[in-house]
Formats: C-alpha cells, sequence, structure tokens
C-alpha cells in the first residue's frame, strides 16, 4: 500500500492580505467568468430587489452549464464594479453587490492560480496593492478559505440561524 504525503504550502507561514478598495480582481482587460450558484443567484436577487428571472435576463448569461456575471462590455469589468467618482467613496471601486458577492470574489485573492508558488502570488501583488500588506492570513485560514463555497451557511451560523 502506498503511503500518500500529503506537501506543505509554500505558503505554511501564512500571507498578507488587505482589501485597499482598488477593483483589480473585478476588472478586466482580461476577459475571464464570475461563477456564481443558485443559491448566490437567489441571495443576488433578493439583495438588488428584482426578480431571479430579471437578474438572470440583465446581469447574468450561461458557459457551458454553469452561470456567470457579465462583464462590461467596453471594459471586461464585472457589471457590478462601481467606479467610485472623485470625492465619492475616495475614488475607490466599490462592489454594488458586496454584502451577497460570490464565493470566488469572497476567496481572492486566496485562488489557486495565485498560490501555485511565490512567483505566482507576487505576479498577482503587482496588481493587487493589497497582496503582501495588512493582515496576516495562516495557512489554515488560506485553506478554509478556498474551500469554502457555501458561505452563506457562515453567516447563518454566526447569526444564530440554521435556514436555507
Amino acid at each position: 500500500m502506498k503511503s500518500v504525503i500529503k506537501k506543505t504550502p509554500w505558503y505554511i507561514a501564512g500571507l498578507h492580505f488587505e482589501c485597499v478598495q482598488c477593483g483589480w480582481c473585478c476588472s478586466g482587460p482580461g476577459e475571464g467568468y464570475i461563477w456564481v450558484t443558485r443559491p448566490e443567484i437567489e441571495f443576488i436577487a433578493d439583495f438588488l430587489k428584482i426578480s431571479v428571472e430579471q437578474l438572470r435576463q440583465e446581469y447574468l448569461k450561461r458557459a457551458g452549464l454553469r452561470t456567470t456575471i457579465i462583464e462590461h462590455p467596453g471594459t471586461k469589468d464585472c457589471i457590478f464594479l462601481n467606479h467610485g467618482l472623485r470625492g465619492l467613496h475616495g475614488g475607490q471601486k466599490r462592489c454594488l453587490i458586496y454584502p451577497v458577492r460570490p464565493s470566488q470574489c469572497r476567496a481572492w485573492p486566496f485562488w489557486s492560480d495565485n498560490l501555485t508558488d511565490p512567483n505566482a502570488w507576487n505576479k498577482a501583488a503587482q496588481k493587487c496593492h493589497g497582496i503582501n500588506h495588512g493582515r496576516l492570513y495562516t495557512c489554515d485560514e488560506i485553506e478554509k478559505i478556498k474551500r469554502s463555497k457555501k458561505w452563506w451557511r457562515d453567516a447563518e451560523q454566526t447569526n444564530g440561524s440554521s435556514e436555507k
């Protein structure tokens, strides 16, 4: 019988990150996907006070068997990224659905592509100025963030509710 040796992540000592609300993680110019699940779609629709059908028609599209939030056609920015005006929010970009943002967004910058090795992490840091600054996330916290696909369950436990 083979024994499985689990490789220790290169970030075993943890990584620093603090969001500076630059909006880079939500911005083009590259086209991508912002995957959303059925429960997340319902949360977003409720938050925006529109029907799920209206959300699907105006802000989502199918990509194979999955659903993604659409991007602005010109900039490839997430359609929910609000570009703050100078003086309003200090010129910072804001997510219009931040309280109900999808799991993919919540996991930034701890995406697998960014955690392959220190070079990938530092490449992401060239564009995201919150990487390598601010709070230290332990390796265990990073692994939990990476695995967390149903964020609403954590929120319900925190609020003492067990519905949904």
